[in-house]
């Protein structure tokens, strides 16, 4: 086994990611267990965490061991306060904390990110500020702006390895609730994802004329377009996840001529914001798949975790 510098856990709501990362940022292995907070019952996370890398914790029993994501909320193994924004890698490094690991192993724990908005409003991410540190190393800079797709879309902007602002976006969890619960989904029936109702429903959340209460009215298309055969129902699922996405990149997407957006995250839904922004004429590209572990790394380095013979990435 070649020795690592990190045992480093992506520890989200519906799953548990578990790396072993080498000095120089290269992920030497890696597994995936849907073994997310939501998933753990009556607190047995060091439970969890022993199914899921105990022969790891086993085999190097010096190494350090690093979690962020919601692992740190508040359902959590252990709440760890949020940093307020601006935060980079020391303001994060300086609110780990730490609980008792299997075997008594320490375990460290990041915290998230908190800010606010022009009215006062909080905002709030868990997880995603690890993979935009490391993202910023893969590329060797200290700015940029950033989406993060999932359940709840995160946009940040990033200035001198800070993270300054940033804004949470539902679209994922309202694109859900509508499938399941709203009469929207009545009519949807399973097919594969036809990626011309996609762009339809981008086109719709582009144009005309915008103004309050505007998707509100649009949502009820995925219904009518329907009813009336001017989209088959199985298309109504992908028309949906277009006017949504494409309502969100309308009011996050920076103006004309910024710097091109990150997308950070793998998968479908990474794909579809990569897509979605192309046929919007947003200049945007993929970020590192190992972003997060690269965060991970790049903040137990920042915490003084890692032994002085571990190289840089």
């Amino acid at each position: 086994m070649e020795p690592a510098a990190l045992i480093g856990l992506d520890w989200g709501t519906s799953s548990l990611r578990a790396y072993r990362i080498a000095g120089n940022g290269r992920v030497l292995e890696r597994r995936e267990a849907p073994r997310g907070i939501l998933a753990v019952q009556d607190g047995a996370f060091a439970e969890a965490l022993a199914e899921a890398a105990g022969d790891w914790l086993e085999a190097e029993p010096d190494l350090p061991v690093l979690a962020s994501g919601m692992i740190g909320s508040r359902q959590g193994w252990r709440e760890a306060p949020y940093a307020e924004c601006p935060a980079g890698a020391p303001e994060l490094a300086r609110g780990l904390v730490e609980v008792e690991g299997p075997a008594g192993r320490p375990v460290r724990i990041a915290p998230g990110l908190l800010t606010r908005d022009a009215a006062g409003v909080p905002d709030v991410m868990r997880g995603e500020e690890t993979q935009i540190l490391g993202e910023l190393g893969a590329r060797g800079t200290g700015d940029g702006r950033f989406v993060l797709p999932g359940t709840h879309s995160k946009w940040a902007e990033v200035r001198e390895g800070r993270v300054t602002a940033f804004a949470t976006y539902m679209t994922g969890e309202v694109y859900d609730v509508l499938c399941r619960h709203s009469i929207l989904g009545r009519l949807m029936r399973e097919g594969p994802p036809d990626p011309s109702a996609f762009r339809r429903g981008l086109d719709k959340a582009a144009g005309g004329a915008a103004g309050p209460g505007r998707l509100l009215h649009d949502l009820f298309g995925a219904r009518t377009l329907g009813l009336t055969g001017d989209l088959p129902e199985t298309a109504l699922a992908s028309y949906l996840s277009g006017l949504l996405i494409g309502a969100e990149l309308a009011a996050a997407a920076p103006s004309e001529g910024a710097e091109p957006v990150v997308v950070l995250g793998s998968g479908t839904l990474t794909a579809l914001y990569l897509e979605a922004a192309r046929h919007l004429g947003l200049a945007a590209e993929p970020g590192s798949p190992d972003c997060a572990a690269l965060g991970l790394l790049a903040l137990a380095r920042a915490a003084g975790l890692l032994g002085t013979s571990d190289a840089h990435p």
